[in-house]
């Protein structure tokens, strides 16, 4: 769902953006999220790094450690000013992520290491039950008017 948002009177200059897609708690929903972020972003002329390798790392967790059974997950992407903000919500919010130092020689463990280091803030939203959102948000560059108000 793509929305366009503006306040009483459109009084804003650039709308809130938002996208929101529920996807299969598998490997092929984890690529798949990196893939309709991606053309989402484009569309709205975001530069697409880091933020689609946020898209991709916080996918690929809720693919596997929020992995329930009949359960989707769901990724959201908001623009407001100048500030991207992603949220992969998940059905396992008994299990919250915690971005811990990897072991040299361990091949997993890294990706939240990642997306700490190439978001500026990025956290975890308990609920509601049984759901958890893990969130980061990325400043973007000031380009002036980035949206047009008509579309």
């Amino acid at each position: 769902m793509n929305r366009e948002t503006a306040g009483p009177g459109d009084q804003l200059v650039e709308p809130v953006r938002n996208f929101s897609v529920l996807l299969s708690p598998t490997p092929r929903g984890g690529r798949l999220a990196r893939l309709l972020a991606v053309e989402q972003l484009r569309s709205w002329e975001i530069p697409l790094n880091p933020a689609d390798q946020i898209v991709a790392e916080l996918a690929a967790n809720a693919a596997t450690h929020g992995h329930v059974p009949g359960r989707n997950f769901r990724l959201t992407l908001y623009v407001v000013g100048d500030t991207l903000r992603i949220e992969v919500t998940d059905t396992r919010g008994d299990l919250l992520p915690r971005a811990l130092a990897a072991e040299p020689d361990v091949e997993r463990g890294r990706g939240l290491l990642l997306v700490a280091a190439l978001a500026g803030r990025w956290g975890v939203t308990p609920g509601p039950a049984p759901r958890k959102t893990v969130w980061a948000e990325v400043a973007l560059p000031a380009t002036g008017s980035r949206f047009s108000t008509s579309r």
